[in-house]
């Protein structure tokens, strides 16, 4: 499987150490996030129906809440990489994630559609990244105002994931 570098400091901005630092820094991050794919449906599967509208605390989403929160932030994130790999130059916005979970309506989605669309969102961000070229991964970029290379992007994504995962396994389980 193909490898790509972690990303150095000052190719992220500071908040995203927390996804980044999560992972090992073995360049396997295509596996990672394959692996990463596989152990939440697994986890997701094994959940009672009620336990997906679980929340640990008032204001705090639930886990269908959480896991398309994870699939809206990889295709935001997954968009960014391929603007930058393109070479875009305009700044990107910024998302505001609490609005994106109001009106995501994943409350009322049956978990299968759900985990169909994290399914084929995980395996859409796979293929747009194995089709990007080496020099492509050092290509930055500027996303609600902060700057970001391709391969940091792409490392974020796994991160984010399993730093939600981390957290549906403590509070909600």
């Amino acid at each position: 499987m193909r490898q790509i570098e972690k990303p150095a400091k000052g190719e992220y901005p500071a908040y995203a150490a927390m996804y980044i630092d999560l992972l090992p820094g073995d360049g396997l991050i295509l596996q990672h996030l394959e692996d990463n794919l596989n152990a939440t449906k697994k986890l997701v599967n094994s959940l009672p129906a009620e336990k997906l509208l679980y929340r640990y605390a008032p204001g705090k989403w639930t886990i269908k809440e959480t896991l398309v929160h994870i699939v809206d932030d990889e295709r935001i994130y997954a968009y960014r990489a391929m603007c930058f790999a393109r070479g875009e130059r305009k700044p990107l916005p910024g998302f505001e994630q609490d609005d994106y979970a109001l009106n995501s309506g994943a409350n009322k989605r049956d978990i299968n559609n759900i985990m169909e669309e994290y399914d084929a969102v995980r395996r859409s961000t796979i293929a747009l990244i194995n089709g990007f070229s080496e020099a492509d991964f050092f290509k930055t970029g500027v996303a609600n105002d902060n700057i970001a290379s391709v391969r940091a992007l792409v490392y974020h994504l796994a991160g984010h994931e399993l730093h939600h995962i981390n957290l549906i396994r403590s509070r909600y389980l």
